[in-house]
């Protein structure tokens, strides 16, 4: 048999096993898995174990595999910046994560959409965030379709081609989030950080000790032949320590508002589940320095990739040199890697749409999960679409992913911490920050100044917010129980503080 049909048989198992893994977590949960609440966030009832692996799997997606490796081959030492924002994200949704879960608890609610419409008493303003962020995470799914296919298409040996491998990536993750949900994604995360720590340890000892004789060698080679992807601004100059601080420091903000962290969020059983998660979250980081590091090795292996050809800097390095059927298992891990996170950006874009647009038609708002479902197939097309159309590098759509979610955190964040934040100046100083990050991506000023531009759009966001709060028009006073977040280790909630206090 061939390496092209053992690589992609082996792939082939691992799918059909994801789907049955995906329909066997939703049995006995009321037909494929219940109402909106328990298909959106698994009926709030996911302990830590389930939580830690489907909030790691932000962690490890096909960026990891590809981009991270890719980011390593091309400019080295910034790619770290990936590491610094993941763990200094940890550390601040320690606070905001049950802070957010006790908030939904209350209210009622699936989302950050219904979080800024309870907040603002304005259920328009709930779809139109939920339009805005559907913008920016679209290029996130984008990337993970592009990621998965890449995958499917370098394991394959050629024999699959590009455009056939987007569309499997595609149909796979559509079937299975439609049908399992948030607790179906959970369940494979637990199967993807099996695979993912297993490859990515072997892969760490193998290509060292394979192409140069062990790690000595190769860090000889980097420091003497490649001594600009050791330091801060990296090869070729361009992402600095400004860059890599505001970097860091916007991503770490946004992440913990980001819908699908979110989603993670109010899938916990209790907010000391979330503090656990967030405490044991940070050591899983470690393993990214293993693709970072192999997208350097690939540097002496694989010389002359160029553009989007370096996302498959990893890959390379073993397609070639280890059996069929190793090339397939590591296949199925980066695979499973763009599946977890994808159905979950997937559902929470069909959660956003369910519940805070199409139920505003009176003949779909009994029908929330179905329409959520619907909207699911739609942004899967839609951002296959641009995966044919308007392809782009992996880290490049991650960070306008990043730069564009980051303007909702005052309107969102701070809106649920400090009541004097109005409407007006919420959305005001939104549409200022989108306009700004938009006019910095798309006439390629980004890094502007030398920093984020992203961090540069949030500053005048969050300037124009206060002042019209402080200088427009006065809104009503609501009672500071019905519109302010607080972490229920503070105000005595059942389910997160009583397990503290035991």
């Amino acid at each position: 048999m061939s390496s092209a049909a053992v690589a992609t048989s082996v792939f082939g198992v691992f799918m059909v096993a994801t789907v049955a893994l995906g329909l066997f977590a939703v049995r006995g949960r009321g037909g494929g898995g219940g109402g909106l609440t328990e298909w959106s966030v698994g009926g709030r009832n996911l302990g830590t174990v389930f939580i830690w692996v489907l909030m790691a799997g932000e962690s490890y997606t096909s960026f990891s595999y590809l981009g991270a490796a890719g980011w390593g081959y091309n400019y080295g030492a910034p790619v770290l910046y990936v590491v610094a924002y993941m763990s200094c994200g940890y550390a601040v949704g320690y606070v905001v994560g049950p802070m957010l879960w006790a908030y939904a608890k209350k209210h009622g609610l699936v989302g950050i959409t219904d979080m800024v419409a309870h907040r603002y008493g304005r259920p328009w303003v709930g779809a139109l965030v939920a339009l805005l962020a559907t913008v920016f995470l679209l290029p996130y799914i984008q990337l993970q379709i592009t990621g998965m296919g890449v995958v499917v298409s370098t394991i394959s040996y050629g024999a699959i081609s590009l455009n056939w491998a987007y569309f499997v990536a595609f149909a796979v993750t559509t079937g299975f989030v439609v049908v399992s949900g948030l607790r179906g994604s959970a369940w494979v995360s637990v199967l993807k950080d099996v695979l993912v720590i297993a490859t990515l340890a072997f892969l760490a000892v193998y290509v060292p000790l394979h192409y140069f004789g062990g790690y000595g060698d190769f860090l000889d080679r980097v420091v003497n032949e490649k001594s600009d992807w050791l330091t801060l601004p990296g090869h070729g100059g361009t992402f600095g320590q400004a860059w890599f601080a505001t970097t860091s420091v916007l991503n770490s903000l946004t992440v913990v508002i980001f819908p699908t962290t979110v989603a993670g969020y109010l899938g916990a059983r209790s907010a000391d589940a979330l503090r656990r998660n967030a405490i044991l979250l940070p050591a899983y980081n470690v393993l990214l320095f293993v693709p970072m590091l192999l997208g350097m090795a690939a540097i002496f292996v694989v010389p002359g990739l160029a553009g989007a050809d370096s996302n498959l800097a990893l890959f390379k390095l073993v397609v070639d040199s280890l059996p069929a059927w190793t090339v397939g298992l590591i296949g199925v891990a980066a695979a499973l890697s763009s599946i977890v996170p994808m159905a979950v950006f997937m559902l929470v874009i069909g959660t956003m749409w369910g519940r805070s647009v199409l139920s505003l038609v009176p003949r779909l708002r009994e029908r929330q999960k179905a329409a959520s479902q619907v909207v699911v197939v739609v942004a899967g097309a839609l951002a296959l679409l641009m995966t044919y159309a308007v392809p782009s590098t992996l880290v490049r759509l991650s960070l306008i992913s990043y730069e564009g979610m980051a303007q909702l955190l005052p309107m969102l964040l701070l809106g649920l911490v400090w009541r004097k934040l109005t409407l007006v100046g919420g959305l005001a100083g939104l549409a200022v920050g989108v306009a700004v990050v938009c006019g910095f991506v798309f006439t390629d000023h980004d890094p502007v100044w030398g920093v984020n531009a992203g961090i540069v759009a949030l500053g005048v966001n969050l300037l124009v917010a206060l002042a019209v709060s402080f200088l427009g028009p006065r809104e009503v006073p609501v009672g500071d129980d019905d519109v302010l977040a607080r972490d229920p280790i503070h105000d005595g909630d059942e389910a997160g503080s009583a397990s503290v206090r035991t």
